[in-house]
């Protein structure tokens, strides 16, 4: 849709100047099902001039742009009573690059009419795609997760990263499955749906690790999510979650045993296990494994050789 809107606009000679998102309905509206929650408006003007550039020119200033944009929000956000959402964020990366695009009259050889008029097969990505979707992937890197080192998120693959970025979109009330999955789309994540627990209308929350259990383990290094290391912190937590006298030290000499290269990972391990036992600490169905996440970090933490 965004593509279509921007070739709509480029063509008719319009710029996008300015946009805001806008809460349409809030979680206690009467309406209930897969509504529209949220509204763009964008400010359009005549473009003027004749700019003109090239692809790989575009990326540095979209870049900018997003940034930009992303830092004005975060600067106008009381963090105690948050007016944005994550989805506004990303809204607002895909405006940032409406800004960028409608700002040239040509970029490179793409011509705006055919593009405008020419059937698109499903899963076609185009220029102006990968433009588009470059944007939105600036703005998740640049957002990590409240409570995360940056050096921590720079080592998670796609399915992790969902998974923990999701817990801070439970965590401020946000439970539409469709913005689930435009991060996962964003990250790349192909598993989404598994990772989930609910996908009712405007109920949509992740499994917890009691919930995951021991479904889906694989070797660490194999693909998708249960070959991650994240997801076999989460077995941990479960496994210190389901002990009778729920001691952490089984699950630790699980993690040592599992995880390659155990005490070089060990940081990023406490790290984990650190956000989550306290991110998801405002949700009632994660207090059995926010509290078995404290009790394993603090005996992964004391871990010495």
């Amino acid at each position: 849709m965004w593509v279509d809107l921007t070739l709509v606009l480029w063509a008719a000679g319009l710029q996008v100047t300015a946009a805001w998102t806008v809460l349409t309905e809030t979680t206690s509206g009467i309406r209930s099902g897969n509504y529209v929650q949220g509204t763009v408006l964008l400010v359009l003007r005549k473009r003027q001039g004749d700019r003109r550039g090239e692809l790989v020119d575009l990326y540095p200033e979209i870049r900018a742009e997003v940034e930009r944009q992303l830092e004005t929000m975060l600067a106008l956000d009381p963090k105690e009573d948050p007016n944005f959402g994550d989805a506004d964020y990303q809204l607002a990366a895909y405006a940032a690059a409406l800004r960028v695009l409608t700002s040239y009259s040509a970029i490179a050889d793409i011509d705006v009419e055919r593009e405008l008029r020419r059937p698109r097969s499903p899963g076609e990505v185009t220029p102006i795609g990968r433009i588009i979707e470059q944007a939105v992937r600036i703005a998740t890197d640049y957002l990590v997760p409240d409570g995360l080192e940056r050096t921590v998120w720079r080592q998670l693959g796609p399915e992790e990263r969902l998974y923990l970025k999701g817990i801070e979109i439970e965590a401020h009330g946000e439970a539409r499955e469709g913005v689930y999955q435009e991060f996962a789309r964003t990250y790349g994540a192909r598993e989404f749906r598994s990772l989930l627990a609910s996908r009712s209308a405007n109920r949509a929350r992740l499994k917890t690790p009691s919930e995951f259990a021991n479904r889906e383990l694989r070797p660490i290094g194999q693909s998708g999510f249960g070959g991650t290391l994240l997801r076999h912190v989460l077995f941990a937590i479960y496994r210190t979650a389901s002990d009778p006298e729920q001691d952490p030290r089984p699950a630790r000499q699980y993690l040592r045993q599992e995880v390659p290269d155990y005490w070089q990972a060990r940081q990023t391990i406490v790290a984990l296990l650190q956000y989550l036992g306290t991110k998801p600490m405002g949700l009632a169905h994660w207090q059995p494994d926010v509290q078995a996440a404290r009790r394993l970090r603090a005996v992964v933490e004391a871990d010495t050789l």
